[in-house]
């Protein structure tokens, strides 16, 4: 038995919930903040076969996007003196970042 944590853009949480779903698999969806935006993530949590590890992956792929978002830079964590201007800054978001961690023990109440 595997745990697959997939950490989704917002965005492509819902649609990559569904395709697995509709796959026959079950996921649980966590609501989480991070990276470098603090941005709204998913983290969806997949418990599947070892067989089945490489599906839920593609599946994942399948249905979450790279693409470029302009936002403004964020302030230095420097604490620099002086006069900070922020300015706008092309970044990629979206995409996945994917574990698998092994199960040592699986029950359903």
């Amino acid at each position: 038995m595997k745990i697959v944590l997939a950490i989704v853009h917002d965005d492509d949480g819902n649609r990559v919930m569904g395709e697995l779903n509709k796959e026959g698999f079950s996921v649980t969806k966590l609501a989480t903040t991070g990276g470098f935006l603090r941005a709204g993530n998913t983290t969806l949590l997949v418990g599947t076969s070892k067989e089945n590890v490489q599906t839920v992956i593609d599946i994942i792929k399948a249905k979450c996007m790279s693409r470029k978002q302009v936002v403004t830079s964020p302030t230095p964590a420097t604490g620099a003196a002086g006069v900070y201007v922020p300015y706008p800054v092309e970044v990629e978001v979206g995409g996945a970042t994917i574990f698998v961690v092994d199960v040592e023990r699986f029950e359903k109440v």
